[in-house]
């Protein structure tokens, strides 16, 4: 087990008092929103080290009263008796500090552009892109996040060909960013008389909302056109030119929003772009990081199949971790914590490796 870095739990602990001090002598509103946001990120990890150092110090208690032969029997047999417990306590301690104190992704606080697309499989595929979306939007609602469609474009059958959402609150990023990938679905169509199971698949692309302090588009890289409006199925068409396409020069990525109105149109827009270029940005530096290296969950590699959904089996199975569980009804209504830690977990464990490694 690597050795928990007491320098830097020392200084977290002095960084945490300055920052109780500071609040409690009634700073201005911003500095105060400033220090009670990072209060919030640094009180369960100081927290879990003050735990760690009492549980340390009553182990040194005791171990110093077992050395000491001038302790009568009956305190000698009760030291013995809590010490193992101590340790053991101890050691789960240690365990959790370790993934506390692990690098932080600068991103995972933030709230999330979701992104899901249609691929392989026709109607069939436009009916799952809707089925994972509100698989999305039930697990966001559990958690008290907000969920707003940007842009979609229905499927023939139902469904969505493309649907583009923002889902605002604390973490939603850390949380979902793991979805990332190509998600493959195995069922038997309505439509389909002789019960043939049919295979098709959805793109899911999950991306830090950015903000203008974590990505600058200059006016002169983007061009802006704005086109007439067509809502679904000929409703909501405006008489006027609302819709919105921003073209980034530099890379040629393209973002189009086709609300009712122009403005909001062109906010919206520009939010998808800057958040898509902030990941362009983020995809670079940790290829750059981990090219000897390459996380499996961490990857982000959007091509690349990720989990399967077999209805017929009522079965769900994350292939990069190897997890299979059968409770796909449970799933599609947005109970997917358990597939969402697990990967959490395994992503954790391979980063505690490295650093063991590293500490060689």
């Amino acid at each position: 087990m690597a050795t928990l870095p007491v320098e830097k739990m020392r200084e977290l602990e002095r960084r945490f008092g300055e920052i109780e001090a500071r609040m409690s002598a009634g700073p201005d509103s911003e500095t105060y929103v400033r220090l009670a946001s990072e209060y919030s990120e640094l009180q369960p990890v100081v927290t879990k080290v003050r735990e760690y150092e009492k549980v340390r110090g009553e182990i040194a208690d005791l171990e110093t009263l077992l050395a000491d032969k001038t302790t009568d029997r009956e305190m000698r047999d009760l030291a013995e008796m809590e010490l193992p417990e101590l340790k053991e306590r101890l050691e789960g301690l240690e365990k959790e500090m370790q993934i506390l104190l692990l690098p932080k992704d600068a991103a995972d606080e933030k709230s999330a552009i979701l992104e899901i697309r249609a691929g392989t499989g026709g109607s069939e595929a436009a009916l799952f892109a809707g089925d994972l979306f509100r698989m999305y939007e039930r697990y966001a609602a559990a958690h008290g996040w907000k969920v707003e469609v940007i842009s979609s474009s229905e499927g023939e059958a139902g469904g969505y060909k493309e649907i583009i959402a923002t889902i605002t609150g604390r973490g939603v990023f850390a949380k979902l960013k793991f979805e990332s990938g190509v998600h493959r679905v195995q069922r038997v169509p309505e439509t389909e008389a002789s019960g043939r199971i049919h295979t098709s698949a959805a793109t899911v692309a999950v991306l830090p909302e950015a903000e203008e302090i974590d990505i600058e588009i200059r006016p002169e890289d983007i061009r802006i056109d704005t086109m007439r409006s067509s809502g679904a199925g000929g409703q909501h068409v405006n008489t006027t030119d609302s819709a919105v396409r921003i073209t980034h020069l530099p890379t040629g990525l393209v973002v189009t929003s086709s609300e009712k109105s122009q403005h909001q149109n062109r906010a919206k827009a520009m939010q998808i772009l800057r958040s898509r270029l902030y990941d362009m940005e983020r995809q670079r530096a940790d290829s750059e990081r981990s090219a000897d290296r390459k996380s499996q969950v961490g990857s982000g590699d959007r091509s690349e199949r990720i989990r399967t959904y077999n209805f017929p089996q009522g079965r769900v199975t994350d292939h990069r971790i190897n997890l299979t569980l059968y409770k796909l009804d449970r799933m599609m209504v947005g109970e997917i914590d358990e597939v969402v830690d697990a990967l959490l977990a395994d992503y954790q464990a391979g980063l505690l490796a490295q650093l063991g490694e590293q500490g060689r």
